[in-house]
């Protein structure tokens, strides 16, 4: 069996493997933050933010950034929604459910979509970047690879 690019004494494909990784867990990570386990998965995936540098692989760090932004996104959404919840009635309000439903039909089912289709581009080892909401990619990330 032909060694994997963990067993290689190659840096650089060692370095690659590790970016893989990392961007498959913040990925990961930004899923659970909003289907399983929101307000633990997102202090994971800050730390994880605030632990990248310089040295972290551009894959790794591309994905990191897009799904803490697009995590802070999707914070944002939930408190406007609340906000207008609050401001058309309260929660026993005739439209809490008309923007409730407006919300994940439209705004949570779409930040999971993306975040299934990041997760599939961190497998891929590619690089992804949110519509809209993405920060830009960091150097080593090209457009072209990221549509590859």
């Amino acid at each position: 069996m032909p060694p994997s690019p963990d067993q290689t004494s190659d840096p650089a494909a060692a370095a690659q493997a590790a970016g893989v990784r990392l961007a498959i867990t913040a990925e990961a990570l930004y899923l659970a933050n909003l289907l399983l386990i929101p307000v633990i998965a997102f202090i994971v995936l800050a730390v994880l933010f605030m632990r990248c540098d310089k040295d972290t692989p551009p894959l790794a760090a591309a994905h990191v950034n897009q799904v803490f932004s697009a995590s802070l996104w999707a914070g944002i959404l939930l408190v406007v929604v609340n906000g207008l919840i609050l401001l058309t009635g309260g929660y026993k309000g005739v439209l809490t459910w008309t923007l409730a439903i407006i919300y994940f039909t439209v705004c949570h089912s779409t930040l999971v979509l993306l975040g299934v289709i990041g997760l599939a581009k961190a497998m891929a080892g590619q690089c992804w970047r949110f519509p809209l909401v993405g920060r830009p990619l960091p150097r080593g990330c090209s457009r072209t690879e990221e549509r590859g």
